[in-house]
């Protein structure tokens, strides 16, 4: 059954409300009726029961009939930090990464990403950004919502990553395989560096390791900047979270 993914005002104690494209597919392309059941989410953790009681193409009450915290959400506190891509890359990996279950996605400029583009064209790939997460959200029935606070300088990123307790960054230079990885608790914030295409510079990861990152490899192939991403997250998740 699939999840929708409604603001948390819209539920009441005994009620949920469904507008906008949610309301249209639930009625034009689904077409459910009163009498059907659903299953929605606060984007918050929490997720409800329900039974449509009226169904309309701008409107869908639904009755509900229980809540229950997720049980989808990664124990892992995940922060994907990526180097700037190119626009539909850079869409495959916000969109891949919230299936794997991080809580923040942040790109960045650095001395290898794309130009920077205006600050108008910025804030709407970010929009965009969040659009695809949401999307990606419902698809995998997810319960929390990714965190996208848009790009940030590579500067930033390492003040923003003294509140994290484990550091990781991957640079194809490194010796040391993810096997070293040392196990953290359950409830750790756990901040992931990947680069842009052509990688970190020498001074860039000279600059990470002063911040407390220790540098680990995805094995001997190059692997392009999507995919290292994607990857890294996949493994991450498989060696401390729940894949």
């Amino acid at each position: 059954m699939q999840k929708f993914l409604i603001p948390h005002e819209s539920i009441d104690n005994e009620k949920a409300f469904i507008k906008g494209q949610d309301a249209k597919h639930i009625h034009k392309v689904l077409r459910l009726k009163p009498g059907n059941p659903v299953l929605l989410t606060n984007g918050k953790g929490m997720d409800y029961k329900g039974e449509i009681i009226s169904a309309g193409p701008d409107l869908i009450e639904v009755c509900l009939t229980g809540k229950h915290p997720s049980t989808t959400e990664s124990k892992l506190l995940i922060t994907v930090c990526c180097g700037m891509l190119k626009d539909k890359k850079m869409d495959l990996v916000i969109k891949h990464l919230t299936q794997l279950g991080i809580v923040e996605w942040i790109p960045f400029f650095c001395e290898r990403a794309i130009p920077t583009p205006d600050s108008k064209r910025l804030q709407k790939r970010t929009q965009r950004w969040d659009t695809i997460a949401k999307e990606s959200i419902k698809q995998c029935q997810r319960s929390c919502t990714v965190s996208i606070p848009g790009p940030k300088t590579f500067q930033e990123i390492l003040t923003l990553s003294d509140s994290f307790n484990q550091k990781i960054a991957f640079w194809e230079k490194s010796s040391h395989p993810l096997t070293q990885l040392p196990p953290t608790p359950s409830d750790s914030r756990i901040i992931l560096l990947i680069g842009p295409e052509g990688g970190f510079t020498d001074k860039e990861i000279s600059l990470a390791r002063a911040k407390g990152f220790k540098a680990y490899t995805l094995g001997p192939r190059i692997l392009r900047a999507e995919t290292a991403a994607i990857c890294a997250t996949t493994l991450i998740q498989h060696l401390l979270g729940d894949i």
